[in-house]
């Protein structure tokens, strides 16, 4: 009997450690080596990077033992754009951080934003992508090597209009969390934007790339280069990853059910006994108030951006009538309405060439619920009518 407990304690924690992957993040210095990156009148970008990225990663290691930290360079190296994101994915990550400094033809420039990947309008964005994705030029082969993209030229970026990433959510809300962080320490507030770095489009898990200010100002650069600056920015950014990582324990926790130790007793006389009638699973809780007669409705959410589009033509739309709703200060836009869960399926599959990536969300009453308590809502209004 002891050695059946003992194997089966064995079990459970080999059971237990199976399901409880490590949270692991990705931390990429931007630039290095033979690439400074932006030059100021005292410093290079490459060196305020890796001090910022070392010391987060210092913070996270002393303060979350149940997160791993990865570095794609922890010192004055060169790595390829290609070989960063290829670094986070075989550490299996589940978020990248690319930490920069910004540069700008005006001294006048200045504070702090946090990119996500996603299809931006603006050309001070697209200023900042081409600087960031011009690293490739440094690489020999590189036409080969990123099938003849080229970072200065518009027309290369059009590969991107067909790409939507499955992590926007997670990236816009930790770009949030980051630029909130920024705030409170008095930083000039740039906002979360949206623009096509190569190094986010090819990581597969949530990703950031942070300018943490301007090299080009002098008085940012002199702040940036500060050894106070270092730490402040390195723990704004350990302080929005440690809120992230909170969101993300709460919403994949996993509940483990106890299970009592067996104990070794006198054998006793085992008498059979009726079992009890089964009992019907007791209803599953709503979040809202079902009113007579209106039932749920089924959307699909096709992608997000930080800032609301104000033009019903923009191409990201692909010709299909769409809205939006705000959630967690993100713009979630969705194509089409309908009470029947095998209708809005079936349009799914109709736009899933346009929009490999959308998913189904439900409403009720404009209130956003789960699938689940749709189905709930739906079934009982119908019940309702018979």
């Amino acid at each position: 009997m002891k050695r059946f407990v003992c194997i089966l304690l064995c079990l459970l924690t080999l059971v237990a450690g199976a399901s409880a992957k490590q949270f692991t993040v990705v931390i990429d210095a931007g630039h290095g080596g033979k690439d400074p990156g932006a030059l100021g009148k005292r410093g290079r970008e490459k060196d305020i990077n890796l001090r910022v990225a070392k010391e987060f990663g210092r913070l996270v290691r002393e303060n979350m033992n149940d997160v791993k930290v990865v570095f794609t360079r922890d010192d004055d190296v060169f790595v390829p754009l290609q070989d960063r994101s290829a670094i986070a994915n075989r550490a299996n990550g589940d978020l990248f951080v690319s930490i920069h400094v910004n540069a700008s033809k005006t001294t006048a420039a200045c504070g702090a934003e946090t990119y996500t990947i996603g299809l931006a309008k603006s050309d001070a964005n697209f200023e900042v992508a081409k600087r960031e994705n011009s690293v490739i030029l440094l690489e020999d082969g590189y036409k080969e090597r990123y099938q003849g993209f080229d970072p200065r030229s518009p027309e290369s970026y059009i590969m991107f209009e067909f790409m939507q990433s499955k992590f926007s959510d997670q990236s816009i809300e930790m770009a949030a969390y980051i630029q909130d962080e920024f705030i409170e320490l008095k930083r000039y507030n740039r906002g979360v934007r949206q623009e096509n770095f190569w190094v986010l489009h090819q990581t597969k898990m949530p990703s950031v790339l942070i300018e943490l200010g301007f090299i080009s100002n002098p008085d940012e650069e002199k702040y940036l280069l500060s050894d106070n600056g270092n730490r402040e920015l390195a723990n704004a950014i350990y302080k929005a990853f440690a809120r992230y990582k909170h969101e993300f324990d709460r919403k994949n926790s996993v509940s483990i059910v106890d299970v009592e130790p067996a104990t070794q007793s006198a054998p006793t006389k085992t008498t059979t006994k009726p079992a009890a009638p089964a009992t019907k699973p007791a209803a599953p809780t709503l979040s809202v108030e079902i009113e007579p007669g209106v039932k749920a409705v089924y959307k699909l959410q096709i992608f997000t951006t930080s800032q609301p589009i104000t033009d019903p033509d923009d191409s990201r739309f692909k010709g299909l009538k769409c809205d939006y709703y705000e959630e967690n200060g993100a713009y979630k836009y969705t194509y089409g309405e309908n009470t029947n869960l095998g209708v809005i399926q079936k349009t799914k599959a109709e736009i899933s060439g346009k929009f490999p990536q959308a998913f189904i969300v439900a409403f009720y009453k404009g209130k956003k619920i789960t699938l689940q308590e749709a189905k709930t809502i739906n079934s009982t209004v119908k019940s309702s009518k018979k």
